[in-house]
């Protein structure tokens, strides 16, 4: 694929997610105030009925502030939920004109995915400056201009990480009659490993160990971590290697899967 058309589809899918935009606009800052909200009363009461000052290593300001950025930067990891997936395209059987396209089909969905990134970035840049006014940031918390750099990349890393983790898991669509329940698992499991409903100091020290080895990691607690000032230089580029490392063998398994499944894919029409 060119980087010509790479582009083009990144345009297209912004435009057409830009299309309707009051429903865009509510659903981002309905669903942002809803998990805020929650997020703040739940720990609230938390720390009120713990009597302590501080829970894994975070005082009560700084846990909220890591749930008002895991929602925040969450968005831009996760990415808007794509229409056409690679298990629609095989159950619907429009994979077939994808087949035909002078294009490669990981790239071309990750060209979509892309796209859909530049409506959530802009909801990242307004919503935050709505809401951090109202923060009170504790004197521990370190944000500058290079662990604002340093998050971005990460967060990047994190985004490709996440299109990628689904990716085998779709490609289980040419030999299972459904993969819904799979994709949920992934999604269930990169929540709460990652560090999207909990932060992953509050794991056991062996968990913690445990999962330095798996992908989650990097997915949302990192980024968050590396915006707060907790993550040296020294760690970020190890985790930024791990980051692109899990990249790296999930897009080889899901290129393997994909070879395989498409031998015996049958779909018709275009």
């Amino acid at each position: 694929m060119t980087a010509r058309l790479f582009l083009h589809i990144v345009s297209l899918e912004t435009r057409k997610l830009m299309a309707y935009r009051v429903g865009f606009w509510l659903q981002a800052v309905g669903a942002a105030v809803a998990q805020l909200l929650v997020a703040y009363y739940l720990w609230q009461a938390v720390f009120d009925s713990a009597g302590s000052a501080t829970i894994g290593g975070y005082s009560r300001q700084e846990m909220i502030l890591y749930y008002v950025l895991v929602i925040l930067l969450g968005r831009i990891v996760r990415g808007q939920e794509r229409e056409s997936t690679l298990a629609r395209d095989v159950y619907e059987g429009s994979l077939s004109r994808y087949l035909v396209y002078p294009a490669d089909y990981l790239a071309f969905k990750y060209a979509e995915h892309l796209g859909n990134l530049a409506p959530q970035a802009i909801q990242l840049l307004v919503l935050g400056c709505a809401v951090f006014p109202f923060l009170e940031l504790p004197a521990a918390v370190g944000i500058g201009l290079a662990s604002v750099a340093m998050c971005a990349a990460a967060v990047l890393a994190a985004n490709l990480l996440n299109f990628l983790l689904s990716y085998p898991v779709e490609g289980v669509a040419f030999w299972a009659e459904n993969v819904w329940s799979l994709n949920v698992m992934v999604r269930l499991a990169s929540s709460l490993l990652g560090g999207q409903v909990l932060p992953l100091a509050l794991f056991p020290d062996w968990a913690q160990s445990a999962l330095a080895w798996s992908p989650f990691p990097w997915l949302f607690d990192f980024p968050v971590n590396v915006l707060l000032g907790r993550v040296p230089p020294h760690e970020w580029a190890l985790g930024m290697a791990a980051c692109l490392l899990w990249s790296a063998v999930l897009n080889a398994l899901g290129r393997a899967v994909w070879r395989r499944g498409s031998l015996v894919y049958s779909g018709v029409g275009m």
